[in-house]
């Protein structure tokens, strides 16, 4: 037998690891991705995935798109498990990792992409590693429970009230995993007012733009000075986006419409390089501001950097 090839039943008969990786990769990463929150731990994951697929050339893999996405969950679960040891460590609060595509896309293009949301990921920091597999699995990928169960180890039953469990801790209103329900044009519209009252200390303006109960939060990881902890009370956070002493430097940069994570959000340009990112959650009407998320940490900014200038 080809040490390259997998028997693979019945959907697919002898591909070589390679075929396998340029056919999966992205459903592989788009796992690892919500799993982890990080791309570059989700790229090293799948890396590991497919090369850990030689040794099984061998085996009988009746269903090879399962068997990989079994694979890489339980590879990001160990892998989260001491990435959350990590985290009580991390100085700050801990944002997930956006990822960037090149700016001034057209309308058309963005359609077509199919990216969870930034807020979306935020909020799957809530769960613990087990509930978020259970809940990714489910409600992002559709597995049924016997599937899940089989991979983690777990009772069917088991796992539906993991899954409960994981929604009640999530909002009632998600915000959208993948495609946004807002038109392009409502959301650069919301980007662009929000430029316009923080880059002006606009404070009715950004009065009008806020929700009732607004988020803010930053992610420094220790590396750049920066707001230490999520402030979610009205006040605060109008006093903070419209204050001439705090993020001073924020208006010193340029500010580059970008998508990020498939939706329109906007990178800070310091000298033609990305130093800063910031994602908006809207509500469902695309007219008020629910969360503001910057990400200073030069770590989290690679994927952005890269493409953005």
């Amino acid at each position: 037998m080809n040490p390259n090839k997998l028997t693979t039943e019945p959907e697919e008969s002898s591909l070589e690891v390679g075929e396998l990786y340029l056919r999966y990769k992205a459903y592989a990463f788009s796992i690892a991705y919500r799993m982890l929150g990080s791309a570059v731990e989700a790229e090293d994951v799948v890396q590991d995935c497919f090369a850990g697929l030689q040794s099984k050339s061998d085996e009988v893999i009746r269903n090879p798109k399962s068997y990989i996405a079994k694979l890489v969950v339980n590879r990001s679960l160990n892998l989260l498990n001491s990435a959350r040891n990590q985290r009580e460590h991390y100085v700050g609060e801990w944002l997930p990792e956006p990822i960037g595509e090149a700016v001034d896309l057209p309308e058309q293009t963005y359609e077509q992409k199919e990216m969870i949301s930034y807020a979306y990921m935020v909020l799957l920091e809530r769960l613990t590693p087990v509930e978020r597999a259970v809940f990714v699995l489910r409600e992002a990928f559709q597995y049924e429970y016997r599937e899940i169960a089989d991979w983690l180890g777990k009772t069917e039953s088991n796992c539906r009230q993991i899954f409960s469990r994981a929604r009640r801790n999530l909002p009632d209103q998600l915000p959208d995993k993948d495609q946004t329900t807002l038109d392009f044009a409502t959301k650069e519209k919301l980007l662009a007012r929000f430029t316009t009252a923080f880059l002006e200390y606009d404070v009715k303006a950004m009065l009008d733009l806020l929700s009732e109960q607004p988020v803010f939060t930053a992610d420094g990881g220790g590396r750049v000075h920066t707001v230490m902890r999520t402030m979610n009370v009205h006040k605060g956070v109008l006093a903070l986006l419209t204050s001439r002493r705090v993020l001073t430097r924020l208006r010193e940069r340029e500010w580059v419409p970008t998508i990020i994570n498939g939706e329109v959000q906007v990178s800070l340009l310091n000298n033609g390089k990305v130093s800063e990112v910031i994602c908006l959650q809207s509500d469902s009407s695309g007219q008020r501001i629910e969360g503001v998320y910057l990400v200073v940490n030069p770590d989290k900014l690679r994927t952005i950097a890269a493409r953005s200038h």
